[in-house]
């Protein structure tokens, strides 16, 4: 008898582990179903002639724009849930994407991560709430790049005449060249900006650190001052045809030889 109520339990003991193991293996199965569900992907590609622009205003999210030598424009983009409406409209040279606008009145929606390709040449514009930035291998006529909130910037192989770059918290990093009589203003609140370009630039330069004073100007000290007890240092490298602004409200400013 003793021998027969063991039997029963070891055989409840599997049945039970056996339940067990079916149980979590449908959770999974629902979970792997519900994250599925909660992404989302758009993706539409847009014929592009010489010097396009794309503006870009979102929400959330990350958005990275890589330049390629094919003349369209190949947006991608992963929508997390409740999923925003994305209504990018081409006119006449310009890819224009506007999520807020677009998803004005929703309440909630969820991020937007963006993947987009664009001509060397093309000219771009991007602005989000919150979300990382990143802009690779364009030449146009200008690049910009906005945060409000929170956010890093990241400006690779640039060559525009025309760059702005500014975010509330997190770093920039800008790495391209100085063209002539170019403007470049770079802005934070608080984080790094660190600024790598070639020692040959021509430029005159503004950069104000008012609450850390950190500015270091690496190779381009040979002509400098500085002013406002190390606040701020102002100065010129070769004849000075470009602009460079530089603010960093509670942060550290870096001049990097490229």
């Amino acid at each position: 008898m003793i021998g027969v109520l063991k039997n029963r339990k070891r055989l409840f003991n599997g049945l039970r582990k056996t339940t067990i193991l079916l149980l979590l293996s449908v959770v999974f199965f629902f979970a792997l179903a519900a994250d599925a569900a909660a992404q989302r992907r758009f993706s539409r590609t847009y014929p592009a002639g010489r010097n396009v622009k794309l503006q870009l205003t979102n929400r959330s999210g990350t958005v990275t724009v890589v330049g390629w030598n094919r003349p369209e424009v190949a947006i991608s983009a992963y929508l997390e849930a409740p999923a925003a409406i994305i209504a990018p409209q081409s006119l006449s040279g310009l890819i224009l994407i506007n999520c807020v606008r677009d998803n004005q009145g929703r309440g909630e929606v969820g991020s937007v991560n963006f993947e987009i390709r664009v001509p060397f040449d093309a000219s771009v514009d991007l602005e989000t709430k919150i979300g990382n930035l990143s802009v690779t291998n364009v030449s146009g006529i200008s690049v910009r790049a906005s945060i409000t909130t929170d956010g890093d910037i990241t400006l690779s192989n640039i060559s525009s005449r025309q760059v702005a770059a500014d975010n509330g918290i997190g770093n920039i990093f800008f790495d391209g060249d100085v063209m002539p009589e170019g403007k470049y203003r770079f802005s934070s609140m608080q984080g790094d900006i660190n600024l790598r370009i070639p020692i040959n630039s021509s430029f005159r330069f503004v950069a104000t650190a008012p609450s850390t004073k950190r500015i270091a100007i690496g190779g381009f000290s040979s002509n400098m001052r500085t002013v406002g007890d190390g606040r701020r240092v102002v100065g010129q490298n070769g004849d000075g045809s470009a602009t460079l602004t530089v603010t960093n409200q509670r942060g550290s400013i870096s001049f990097l030889v490229r």
